[in-house]
C-alpha cells in the first residue's frame, strides 16, 4: 500500500483532489504543511465520511499547531508527530507525495 502526502491547502490548490482520485482504498493519507487545513472543520471541507471509511488520514500536529488549527481537527483524522510520521513512511510500501 502506498502512504500519500499532501502538503497544499485545498482551498488554493488540486493536490488533495488528485490524491483522492487515485488513492486506493486502505492506502494512507497524511496531510503536512498547508494540507492540514483539509483536516480541520473549515468550509469546503473535502475528507467525508466515506473518504475516512476507505483511507486512514493523518495531520501532522506541529503543522496544525503552527497555524492554530489543532482545535479545529475533524472526528476521524489521527494526529500525528513526526516520530509518527517516519514511522508511517516506514509501515508502507511506498510514499507518494503531492504537491
Amino acid at each position: 500500500m502506498i502512504l500519500h502526502t499532501v502538503n497544499k491547502s485545498s482551498f488554493h490548490n488540486n493536490s488533495l483532489d488528485a490524491c483522492l482520485r487515485v488513492a486506493q482504498a486502505g492506502c494512507g493519507i497524511v496531510l503536512i504543511e498547508d494540507g492540514v487545513y483539509a483536516a480541520t472543520d473549515l468550509q469546503n471541507n473535502r475528507l467525508t465520511e466515506q473518504i475516512l471509511s476507505a483511507h486512514t488520514v493523518y495531520a501532522l500536529v506541529p503543522d496544525l499547531k503552527a497555524r492554530g488549527l489543532l482545535a479545529r481537527v475533524l472526528p476521524g483524522i489521527e494526529l500525528v508527530d513526526y516520530q509518527g510520521f517516519v514511522a508511517l513512511t516506514e509501515s508502507f510500501d511506498s510514499v507518494q507525495s503531492w504537491y
